[in-house]
């Protein structure tokens, strides 16, 4: 008896040494630890918005209907999040890859160095969304016969002049805060996705985030995209939602160049450039 209970109290603390290092790491890694609770609670609150959605416009919108809505909203959000986070994330990516220094160090312009970076993010980003489409249309009837395909691919790529911008602002975080700067990163997208309508009209948000839904430009891609893929407009009906898009990007994109120049000159001086933590 006394052999099994000595035997049962060295297995108990075996068992508690796992939940003291399991909980040791979660607070080491407590920046991911808020990322990953941030985007469950944004997916709660998008599926409660959704829900509330189907609420508000359930005399209008019939089952085909809701999965068009649905579906451009997810594919745009797809293209978005890709160009938005090939753009912020190149740093990190320049920083486990041990190419940091030498990207930096090369005879290239800056901007050439970003502008290039953006292009691939809008190719990259565009394939990937025609993938996706491809492989839904396998499993939905897909009815776009009214659609202006014009019209949201020219609100697809003045919105990505906005999204550049923001993704050179983002990528200075990475810069600056070597551990740190991939989860506020992630943090700012999530962000973004909650406010901007990607599943749901921004009108069955709380007011507050509304307003704040009015300053991104992804609820702007989102509604100038819809209007043309289900309401068949033009690029020309098109003009009050497009010029939002395009004075983010002639304020976001020279703002970000700025911004990313002094990140650079201060991590060089403070040799941040390549630590990893």
């Amino acid at each position: 008896m006394a052999i099994a209970t000595t035997a049962l109290v060295r297995e108990a603390r075996a068992s508690y040494a796992f939940v003291e290092r399991n909980f040791n790491l979660t607070r080491r890694y407590w920046g991911w630890e808020i990322v990953f609770l941030i985007y469950s609670l944004v997916n709660s609150l998008a599926i409660l918005f959704l829900g509330a959605s189907v609420q508000v416009r359930d005399q209008r919108m019939d089952g085909q209907s809701l999965i068009l809505y649905l579906l451009v909203g997810t594919l745009v959000w797809a293209y978005l999040g890709v160009v938005f986070d090939t753009i912020a994330e190149m740093i990190s990516w320049e920083r486990w890859e041990g190419t940091i220094e030498y990207t930096f160090m090369a005879p290239v312009a800056r901007a050439t160095h970003l502008i290039g970076s953006c292009i691939f993010g809008v190719v990259y980003g565009l394939v990937r969304t025609a993938i996706i489409l491809a492989v839904v249309a396998l499993f939905f009837q897909i009815d776009l016969s009214h659609a202006n395909f014009a019209g949201a691919l020219v609100a697809l790529l003045v919105g990505s002049v906005g999204f550049v911008g923001l993704g050179i602002m983002a990528a200075t975080l990475p810069l600056l805060f070597t551990e740190r700067g991939s989860q506020m990163t992630q943090i700012v997208r999530a962000a973004l996705l909650l406010v901007s309508g990607v599943y749901y009209p921004i009108e069955v948000l709380p007011g507050w985030m509304q307003v704040i839904a009015r300053v991104s430009p992804a609820t702007y891609v989102l509604e100038a995209a819809r209007q043309s893929l289900l309401g068949g407009a033009s690029p020309v009906a098109l003009a009050s939602l497009l010029w939002p898009l395009a004075l983010t990007g002639a304020l976001c994109i020279p703002l970000g160049l700025v911004t990313f120049g002094f990140a650079e000159r201060y991590v060089k001086a403070t040799g941040r450039l390549k630590r990893s933590g």
